[in-house]
């Protein structure tokens, strides 16, 4: 049995819908304020790259998942057994392997800052 609304017609009702789909189904393009919006990038400034940043976060995610806690802190030996012990697939290990020596790692994003791929969260000791 379809619902219908007593107080307006079917055109109506669906006419009522249409207005508040964006809200429901939460697309854009609802009845954001204006104020809410984003700005356009200035004339002087680069357009914002949420592809380049959402590439680099799954490429350092994928490299963290071989980069055991219990490695760390560790030098690149010590990160390297862990790794292998995970299973790393050949390019991780090849990373790994060229991590500087004698360097003591604390953390998966400042062995990724030493392979110059990102800032470091604090400098290797």
């Amino acid at each position: 049995m379809e619902r219908v609304s007593s107080k307006h017609g079917p055109r109506l009702d669906e006419e009522m819908e249409q207005e508040v789909r964006g809200i429901v189904q939460g697309v854009a393009g609802g009845r954001a304020e204006e104020w809410k919006t984003a700005e356009p990038a200035g004339e002087d400034q680069p357009e914002a790259s949420r592809m380049q940043a959402m590439d680099d976060h799954a490429d350092l995610s994928r490299f963290g998942r071989y980069i055991g806690l219990s490695s760390m802190p560790g030098d690149r030996e010590a990160i390297r057994r862990g790794a292998e012990t995970l299973g790393a697939p050949t390019d991780v290990l090849a990373d790994l392997d060229r991590l500087p020596e004698g360097v003591v790692f604390h953390t998966v994003t400042e062995i990724w800052a030493a392979l110059g791929r990102g800032p470091a969260e604090r400098a290797p000791q």
